[in-house]
C-alpha cells in the first residue's frame, strides 16, 4: 500500500506570513519519508468539515506548482477539481504544465463540484448536478483528446474546442493519470470505469462501505469492457497522531482494514501536520510497516 497527505487546511501560527515557509517544510518532509503522493483541496473558500469559511484557502495549482519546486519523488494533484472552475482546455494545460516542470509527477484530480457558495461568492457559474456531470464527462473526453497529442477540433454539448492543442506534452506516460473523485454509484462511479485511472473514495465510512463501493466500481468496468485492475483504488481519511488521538499502531491497522478492502493508495490529511513531528513518524513507522500490503 502506498501512503499520500492531504494538506486541506492552512491555519497554521502567524498565517499567513507562515503559510509559505511551513508549506514547503511539510513538502520536504513527506518527499524525504517516503509519501508517494502529495495534495491540496481545489477550493477558493474553506469548506466546513474542516474549518471556518473564512480560513485561508490557496488556490491549488499555485500552491502545487510551488511544491513541484521544493521536491523531488513525490507525485501532485489536487483531491479534487471541480470541473465548473476552469474551461477543460485550460485545466489540461495547466496539469500538463504542473507535469513538465515536476519531471512528470501530475495527476489530474477532478469531479462534478458542489461547493455553490464560493462559486457564487467568486461569480464562478454554478451549474445544476446533472449539467456539471455532463461537464464532467465532457471534460474527460478533453484531456484524452489533448493528451492523445492529435491536434483536432471537439464538439460537445457543452465545451467546444476550435483547435485543442497541448505543446509541450506532458512528460507522464502515457499521461498524467486521470482521478475521478466521490462515491456516487450510478454516474461517478460509472465515469471512472470509463475514463479514469484512479478512483478516489472517502475512507471515513469504513472497510464495508469501501468493498461495497469497489464491487459497484467492478461491475461498471464489467459493463464498459474496462479491466479493473488497471484503475489505482485510493481513499482519502484522517489520521490524528499524537497522546490524544492515534498511534502508529491504530494506523497500521486502518490500512490493513482498508486494503484488505481493496485500497492500493491511502491518502490521509493529519490535523497537526504543521507540527512535522507527526509527518515525520508516520514516514518512520507507517509507510515501511504497510509497504507489503
Amino acid at each position: 500500500m502506498r501512503i499520500g497527505l492531504q494538506i486541506p487546511r492552512f491555519t497554521w501560527p502567524d498565517a499567513p506570513v507562515s503559510i509559505g515557509p511551513r508549506l514547503a517544510e511539510i513538502g520536504r518532509t513527506a518527499d524525504e519519508a517516503g509519501f508517494a503522493s502529495l495534495w491540496v483541496m481545489d477550493h477558493f473558500f474553506q469548506i466546513g468539515v474542516v474549518g471556518e469559511v473564512e480560513e485561508p484557502m490557496l488556490e491549488g495549482y499555485g500552491a502545487l506548482n510551488f511544491l513541484a519546486s521544493i521536491t523531488d519523488r513525490v507525485k501532485l494533484g489536487t483531491l479534487v477539481t471541480g470541473v465548473h472552475y476552469r474551461y477543460p482546455g485550460i485545466l489540461i494545460k495547466g496539469v500538463t504544465t504542473l507535469d513538465v516542470l515536476s519531471g512528470g509527477r501530475a495527476y489530474l484530480g477532478i469531479g462534478a463540484g458542489w461547493n455553490e457558495r464560493e462559486s457564487r461568492g467568486l461569480g464562478v457559474p454554478f451549474p445544476p448536478t446533472a449539467e456539471r456531470f455532463e461537464r464532467l464527462e465532457e471534460a474527460l473526453q478533453i484531456a484524452q483528446q489533448m493528451w492523445s497529442g492529435e491536434v483536432k477540433p471537439y464538439k460537445g454539448k457543452h465545451y467546444r474546442l476550435e483547435e485543442a492543442m497541448n505543446h509541450p506534452p506532458a512528460l507522464s506516460r502515457p499521461h498524467p493519470p486521470v482521478m475521478v473523485g466521490g462515491m456516487g454509484e450510478k454516474k461517478t462511479l460509472r465515469l471512472v470505469a470509463q475514463y479514469a485511472d484512479a478512483c478516489n473514495l472517502f475512507a471515513y465510512g469504513g472497510a464495508e462501505t469501501i468493498r461495497h463501493k469497489l464491487e459497484v466500481l467492478k461491475r461498471h468496468c464489467e459493463e464498459v469492457g474496462r479491466d479493473y485492475e488497471e484503475i489505482e483504488r485510493t481513499a482519502l481519511g484522517t489520521v490524528n497522531l499524537g497522546p490524544e488521538g492515534m498511534g502508529p499502531d491504530n494506523v497500521i491497522e486502518m490500512c490493513e482494514e482498508l486494503g484488505e478492502a481493496g485500497i492500493e493508495h491511502l491518502i490521509f490529511n493529519m490535523p497537526n501536520v504543521h507540527e512535522i513531528t507527526p509527518l515525520e513518524t508516520l514516514g518512520q513507522k507507517v509507510i515501511p510497516a504497510v509497504a507489503e500490503l
